[in-house]
């Protein structure tokens, strides 16, 4: 009879695949070589841009439709499927950078690393919550950490490679790096045996009432007001959470006078608290439980996003970069508790294909959350006099995002178990 492995490996291996399809969200480094290679590319199809939208939404429709395929074929193959698709993706996109052909490009790190991305997003998830029923929050932490962290270390490889080798290279080299990686994380992920506990584990005898006793199905759980509710609650805290970082370089120049460098400095650090929420948040959660999880993350972002205006009225640097790194801990957060959320309402044998569908509100949440940032504080820009004080332009679009997360706050209210069958 074979051994049950190791389960502290089965996160090791989720971190190193986590680690490096989270280099996605450093592919701002590569914007200006690659626009510098196809310099009269129309605005609709500008390589730079066009490829990472497209891979963050193909993350999203990826980790929807192919989540019961995971459930199916388990976490290693799901894993190494995923390897294929991420490595082979930037290997395609470093030669139509070499040969400029930009729909290369486009095919390589927008579609086939974006597809990519959402199987490796959710392959060790369900696994995870499997091997970890005393400590699921913990557990999806850990894993949905690499994710976070992944951005900082790219952020700085990518531009030492690039400038030692050139953009095509350095992404044909990351493809293979990754692709090995990540196969070798996938290696040391496997599903527990049918009723395995941890050793010396029994679940308490009294019973959580916002944790189910049995699992449903993907297709059972969208019929479901919970799988709704928890759609809108990820909706919310995305939206909130990638608004701010879709501008918070400009941000910090226009409310602050920061120089470009000066903001670039702290985007970076931001990179690390949001990376540092998505295991504290998730493991607190599991004392503290996934509801009022969320609701401290809804009201304690309300009262920083209606303070943040103040804090740049008065201009007070450190309390507002103190507000800025606590709600990107909430951000990253956000997306390590929904799965162990998950697999508390609906159970955990089908976590895998739920979490999947789930992250379409991350899709919706990564376009509506820029063009109310973007749009507003561009529509008070273009108001301002000549040489007037650009502090204020912000002021709308907060307040908008505040009104989002009163309505979060609502939502984790009417948050309740599944009836008991």
């Amino acid at each position: 009879m074979a051994s049950t492995p190791n389960r502290w490996r089965i996160p090791i291996g989720a971190v190193l695949v986590h680690i490096c399809i989270g280099s996605v969200y450093a592919w701002s480094t590569f914007n200006r070589p690659i626009q510098a290679i196809f310099p009269d590319a129309p605005w609709w199809f500008s390589p730079p841009y066009t490829t990472f939208t497209t891979a963050l939404a193909l993350l999203g429709l990826s980790a929807a439709f192919g989540g019961p395929w995971v459930e199916r074929r388990g976490p290693r193959v799901a894993a190494a499927t995923a390897a294929a698709f991420f490595g082979t993706g930037l290997v395609i996109g470093g030669i139509g950078l070499a040969v400029r052909q930009p729909v290369l490009v486009f095919l390589g790190l927008g579609i086939i690393g974006g597809i990519g991305c959402g199987l490796g997003y959710i392959s060790p998830v369900s696994t995870l919550v499997k091997w970890f029923p005393d400590r699921r929050g913990m557990a999806t932490g850990m894993a949905i950490m690499g994710f976070g962290g992944g951005a900082f270390v790219a952020g700085y490889l990518n531009v030492f490679f690039m400038n030692l080798l050139g953009v095509a290279p350095t992404l044909m080299m990351l493809g293979v790096v990754y692709l090995v990686v990540m196969l070798f994380g996938s290696r040391l992920m496997a599903s527990p045996p049918r009723g395995w506990r941890p050793e010396g584990w029994t679940p308490s005898a009294r019973a959580n009432p916002m944790i189910a006793e049995r699992s449903v199905s993907r297709d059972e759980a969208i019929r479901t007001p919970q799988f709704y509710l928890l759609w809108g609650i990820l909706f919310i805290n995305v939206t909130a959470g990638i608004g701010i970082l879709a501008q918070a370089s400009p941000m910090m120049q226009d409310m602050f006078g920061r120089t470009p460098l000066e903001a670039g400095a702290v985007v970076s650090l931001i990179s690390i608290f949001n990376a540092g929420g998505r295991f504290v948040w998730a493991s607190g959660s599991d004392y503290i439980g996934r509801r009022n999880t969320y609701t401290i993350f809804f009201v304690a972002q309300l009262a920083l996003f209606l303070l943040i205006p103040g804090f740049a009225a008065q201009r007070n640097w450190w309390l507002f970069q103190v507000s800025l790194f606590a709600v990107f801990t909430m951000y990253g957060g956000g997306f390590a508790t929904i799965p162990a959320f998950l697999a508390d309402i609906f159970g955990p044998q089908n976590v895998g294909a739920i979490h999947g569908a789930v992250l379409t509100a991350w899709s919706a949440a990564a376009i509506a959350g820029p063009v109310i940032i973007t749009e507003l504080s561009n529509r008070a820009r273009a108001a301002l006099p000549p040489g007037a004080d650009r502090a204020g332009i912000y002021d709308q679009p907060l307040q908008v995002l505040a009104g989002l997360l009163a309505v979060g706050a609502v939502l984790t209210l009417f948050v309740r178990p599944l009836r008991r069958a």
